[in-house]
């Protein structure tokens, strides 16, 4: 479970107002990367659990690839600034191809019909979350500042239940995962729209790549907690 950590300053907002053709064109882009990385994210998947020497080989680097990933995730958030958008887009996709490696052991892990299920729940809470933050006239930055609150207390959560091992807490990280992530969601797609990601990154073609990881996380995210609650292990 990882999440962008780059907060965008609270000053930049470009205001409520109408879908323009520039803020479609934040969006079209950033939605275009983020679909291309959860593209390369299951062509991964796919290819590495097929193999049996694919599998041996990623699960004795199963955690330096997931370190590899969070400062990934951290270099482009906090480095975005300092780099071209080409090498932050190479950068995000070579996380979207370590994620497949890391989505191949559950895959692994879960029957195929219940895999199928959490994707197309992830996919309708996402896309209706993401409409709803695109069309909105409200703010959404106060309450999507509680929700990365609440997100910080479902990793420590997380940490502690590992040592707890209990399926009751299990459960209820998932139920408020999914409900964090679904209006992380909204909020990243109003950041875009409202071209708050472009601004702080002083570049369109940036904050489309920026927007792109936070909106990969949020859905990948939603699919994992969705997964644990309804997934049928084999």
């Amino acid at each position: 479970m990882i999440r962008n950590p780059n907060q965008y300053p609270s000053g930049v907002d470009l205001g409520v107002r109408p879908a323009t053709a520039l803020s479609v064109g934040f969006l079209t882009q950033a939605f275009a990367w983020m679909f291309a990385g959860l593209l390369l994210t299951a062509g991964v998947a796919y290819v590495v659990q097929t193999s049996d020497t694919l599998v041996r080989a990623a699960s004795g680097l199963f955690l330096p690839l997931f370190i590899v990933q969070i400062v990934l995730v951290v270099a482009i958030s906090a480095g975005i600034n300092r780099m071209s958008a080409t090498v932050a887009l190479g950068l995000f996709f070579v996380y979207a191809a370590l994620m497949g490696v890391t989505l191949s052991f559950i895959f692994i892990a879960y029957e195929l019909g219940s895999i199928v299920a959490a994707f197309v729940s992830a996919s309708g809470m996402f896309g209706a979350a993401a409409v709803y933050g695109a069309v909105t006239k409200r703010s959404l930055a106060s309450i999507g500042g509680y929700a990365f609150m609440g997100l910080i207390g479902i990793v420590i959560a997380s940490v502690v239940n590992i040592f707890l091992r209990s399926d009751g807490v299990s459960w209820a990280i998932s139920i408020v995962g999914i409900g964090i992530f679904v209006v992380l969601t909204a909020w990243d797609v109003q950041k875009i729209s409202r071209g708050q990601f472009a601004a702080a990154t002083g570049s369109m073609e940036k904050g489309a790549v920026l927007g792109a990881l936070s909106l990969y996380l949020d859905f990948i995210n939603i699919f994992l907690f969705l997964l644990r609650l309804m997934g049928g292990r084999r």
